[in-house]
């Protein structure tokens, strides 16, 4: 395994891993290389798995095949993002009691493996009312095993990679993932794989597959035991960490940024509603959209993973102008000269834009969580931001009613304006991974 980095073509050198580390104990970076190798092995596996069984489109498209009630396939986005954040205020100080964290993202792993591939089974076995009851369900499980999995990875990463090269695994496990995803898209899009029920569920079952092979090679990082001082619970945990947003001047301004670029994540589904069915059948403008948001992880997620060692700052100011742009054009498209989305590639080739901004805030927020923190606060900086953005993804369903009273243009509108003003919020952030800006 020591030369699992090097020999995999993961474009890093063991020995330039075994150096002297700004941030790590002596012991932790002389397991680096492997570890580093591990991480990214097991991110693969995850970010594959989102990809075969996407909530936004694939799991969406699949209720609607089996004829799930419209309620149910609004709900997977608002149910999979708020379950996912808001427990994580109160269950931060748990994890911050045990020593090794590693087990909690194992755990979480599987609960989110078995999830998916229940979700395939309904997709297989059941069909109507009773098929989306269920399949949301299952999505709140996944949603709970992804909350528990986001505070401890972060955590474990911080102890087992050091400052400066936790962005590049982020950006290796997203490119090589996406590179089968957009495999699968084409063949969806060409007609070369079958696009029916029983395919795409088997896919979907093959992605919560991914996740327990994840499980697995997660469970193989040696991790040495951390700080456990500070952890509290219940309300205590509530009010103590909610003083911290308060003081914190810094952990305010990365919140502010995130909530104004919650946009990249609420905007898909929108372009996909403008897109409407305007060929007889649906599955082209799918397929093609499949493939831009899968070419815009591929080419993007590396190059912002790197960006981010460097400045996770710029990286979400960057990512905020490009989704500004992206939101605009399809606004602006959608109040003015309507008819231009009746031009096929027009809208995939705007997702490409989003989704290349939507890569950038995710690894950007979650790179520069990591680094402004120590190793003494980093579960609960990490908590505090999901929980308070998780609250704020609830009331995102507001843009649905103003969508049907006003338009989709409106709402892209309002999403364009949303990321526009996080620019000067990303500006007021400090440069985190520079030696001076460490805490």
């Amino acid at each position: 395994m020591r030369g699992f980095c090097k020999d995999r073509g993961l474009l890093v050198d063991n020995d330039e891993l075994a150096q002297v580390c700004r941030d790590l104990p002596e012991t932790a970076c002389q397991e680096q290389p492997r570890n580093y190798g591990l991480h990214v092995a097991s991110l693969i596996l995850t970010k594959a798995g989102e990809g075969l069984a996407d909530i936004k489109l694939v799991v969406a498209w699949l209720l609607d095949a089996i004829g799930a009630p419209t309620w149910a396939i609004g709900l997977l986005v608002p149910v999979r993002e708020s379950l996912a954040m808001l427990p994580q205020l109160l269950i931060s100080a748990r994890i911050r009691q045990l020593h090794i964290r590693k087990t909690v993202y194992v755990t979480g792993c599987i609960v989110q493996g078995f999830a998916i591939i229940g979700i395939g089974l309904v997709g297989l076995t059941l069909t109507g009312t009773t098929a989306g009851v269920i399949a949301i369900s299952l999505i709140a499980a996944f949603a709970l095993g992804r909350s528990i999995s986001s505070i401890s990875h972060k955590d474990v990463l911080a102890k087992t990679v050091d400052r400066g090269r936790r962005g590049a695994v982020s950006g290796i496990g997203g490119t090589v993932a996406a590179a089968a995803t957009l495999l699968l898209a084409t063949g969806y899009s060409t007609g070369w794989v079958p696009l029916t029920v029983l395919f795409v569920a088997s896919a979907v079952i093959l992605g919560g597959m991914a996740w327990l092979f994840a499980a697995l090679v997660f469970a193989s990082i040696r991790e040495y035991p951390g700080a456990t001082e500070g952890g509290i619970y219940g309300l205590a945990a509530v009010v103590s960490q909610l003083r911290l947003l308060r003081s914190d001047a810094q952990l305010q301004w990365i919140i502010a940024t995130r909530a104004l670029l919650l946009s990249t994540a609420l905007a898909p589904p929108y372009f996909i509603a403008l897109s409407g069915d305007r060929e007889p059948s649906g599955l082209g403008t799918l397929g093609l959209f499949m493939m831009a948001a899968a070419a815009a992880t591929l080419s993007s997620s590396y190059f912002w993973g790197k960006l981010a060692d460097r400045s996770s700052r710029k990286v979400l100011m960057y990512a905020a102008a490009l989704a500004s742009l992206a939101n605009a054009v399809a606004a602006l498209t959608a109040l003015v000269i309507p008819e231009r989305l009746l031009s096929a590639p027009l809208l995939p080739a705007l997702l490409f834009v989003l989704v290349i901004a939507h890569q950038g805030v995710r690894l950007g927020r979650s790179v520069h969580i990591v680094d402004m923190a120590d190793l003494d606060n980093r579960a609960t900086y990490t908590a505090l931001s999901n929980s308070v953005v998780g609250l704020l993804l609830l009331a995102g369903s507001v843009f649905g009613v103003i969508a049907q009273w006003f338009g989709v243009g409106t709402v892209l509108a309002l999403f364009a304006l949303m990321a526009l003003t996080a620019i000067p919020a990303a500006a007021r952030l400090d440069e985190v991974q520079t030696t001076e800006a460490v805490r």
